[in-house]
């Protein structure tokens, strides 16, 4: 039986939020609870995500709406305590959470160790299968391949394929390969034809803008916690959509690791303050015990 394709939601999928956009507020929640909640098992009340949320400048019906459509979509569970709401991760965000966790944590921001490897994903879907194809091409965006051609589709690199094809039930309808670039074709034009780089480059541009005068606008955040949610939510929101890319084919002066360097800088300026305030503020709950 074909299991049920995953909701395309943005924050929860390959699909990020436009290029430039403020992040939304599940973006922002997810990142809130990968850093305070991710692996302690615990429940937070709806009032103290409330209030960290409020950080980022994020108001109280959009919080509780959000939290209303993670409950809907599979992210979050719900527990009633008394006269109180607490909120857990559930596995499948456990899992999404962890990915880009380890995304964040990966070394380097551009690929110095790519053999000249590359993975290819040929598919053919019935035109009616708009649905199934909008999924597996957002899938394969999320794991770093982009198109070459109708049908064909390439990343560098080994790219386990046989995740995806299990998560959407098109285990017969996709083909895989890995080899290697022959002549007359040259790795570097067949990055540029399939992926944007002037479009990965502006956003790492961007990043930089807003992020390398030591962080936001005052008004962008209240203190440390805010300022960190914002900035691992516009981290994490970059590096879903960089498929890491060989070094020694992108082009001079490329922005990745300088935008890397002040991530990492901020990260550890904001973090330890940030814990301060998340320790006195959330109210925990392990509905496990």
């Amino acid at each position: 039986m074909t299991p049920p394709a995953p909701q395309r939601t943005p924050e929860t999928g390959p699909e990020a939020p436009e290029r430039g956009s403020v992040p939304r507020p599940q973006s922002l929640m997810l990142s809130f609870f990968g850093i305070h909640v991710l692996g302690t098992g615990t429940a937070l009340s709806s009032a103290s995500v409330i209030d960290a949320l409020a950080r980022a400048d994020v108001g109280e019906d959009a919080v509780r709406s959000t939290l209303t459509r993670m409950v809907g979509r599979g992210l979050l569970d719900r527990h009633r305590r008394g006269r109180r709401m607490y909120f857990s991760l559930t596995e499948r965000a456990a899992a999404v959470l962890a990915d880009g966790e380890e995304r964040v944590r990966r070394t380097g921001a551009v690929n110095h160790a790519w053999d000249g490897t590359w993975t290819l994903v040929g598919f053919s879907l019935p035109e009616s299968w708009r649905r199934e194809r909008h999924d597996l091409r957002s899938r394969l965006v999320w794991a770093g391949f982009g198109p070459l051609q109708s049908g064909l589709w390439a990343a560098p690199g080994r790219v386990d394929v046989e995740p995806i094809a299990a998560e959407l039930g098109l285990g017969d309808r996709i083909r895989a390969f890995h080899g290697q670039a022959a002549a007359p074709t040259e790795a570097g034009p067949l990055l540029r034809t399939a992926f944007d780089l002037d479009a990965i480059a502006a956003d790492y541009r961007a990043f930089l803008a807003r992020w390398g005068d030591d962080g936001p606008a005052p008004g962008d955040a209240r203190d440390d916690l805010g300022r960190q949610l914002l900035l691992h939510t516009d981290w994490l929101e970059l590096v879903r959509r960089d498929p890491y890319l060989p070094a020694e084919h992108l082009p001079e002066q490329w922005p990745a690791e300088a935008a890397e360097r002040t991530f990492r800088a901020l990260s550890e300026r904001y973090d330890p303050g940030a814990r301060r305030i998340a320790e006195g503020l959330l109210d925990r709950w392990d509905p496990h015990a």
